[in-house]
């Protein structure tokens, strides 16, 4: 009977891999995110007059009840010029966060070499479906928020959320992954199969 000899430095090599890579993936935490349409009435009051001097000549306007496990949100969505906006309020009207569609070439170039960097450690191919610029609140001045956001400024503390499709070990996910202005990492989600239909905006 031949004898099965173990090559222990590439065996240990294959170990370390697997579990590196089971360690990103793994414990990635996934996006089980609902969205449904509501009407202008259920959106509180004062976040609407808050964005209100942003909606004039404002096309496609919607606005949309979120819950994400135990966090409900609202979102008004609509486009302005030649950008697709997303405005994100708490229950109590409070501004979270404007995004807008952007592509690549809109992101600066050292960030977006950083972003890519990070693709290829966890990925062994990726494909970018969906880039949002971000302008979080967290504390800010909302009317500061809105107007920088509605100005296109790139600023120290603007994010970056994508929709990406992930391969790696033969499967393939889509995930949403959040980067600061410089292109760090700052979360990996996965999204739950059933909330692939309204990623896209």
């Amino acid at each position: 009977m031949k004898s099965i000899v173990f090559d222990m430095p590439k065996f240990s090599l294959l170990l370390f891999i697997s579990c590196f890579l089971w360690g990103i993936l793994g414990t990635a935490q996934q996006k089980n995110e609902r969205e449904s349409r509501v009407t202008e009435k259920e959106i509180p009051e004062n976040a609407l007059i808050l964005l209100k001097p942003y909606l004039e000549d404002a096309k496609r306007l919607r606005y949309y009840q979120e819950s994400d496990g135990d966090k409900r949100s609202f979102e008004v969505k609509f486009k302005k010029g030649k950008l697709r906006y997303s405005v994100e309020f708490s229950p109590e009207g409070k501004l979270e966060d404007v995004e807008f569609l952007i592509k690549s070439t809109d992101i600066p170039d050292e960030t977006w070499e950083a972003i890519q960097s990070e693709f290829q450690k966890k990925f062994s191919k990726t494909y970018v479906k969906k880039i949002q610029q971000q302008y979080p609140s967290e504390g800010r001045a909302e009317s500061e928020v809105l107007k920088e956001a509605f100005q296109n400024l790139i600023l120290p503390y603007i994010r970056y959320e994508l929709v990406v499709a992930g391969k790696n070990q033969n499967h393939h996910r889509l995930y949403e992954i959040l980067f600061d202005a410089k292109g760090e990492l700052l979360l990996l989600r996965e999204f739950a199969p059933t909330n692939y239909d309204h990623v896209l905006y």
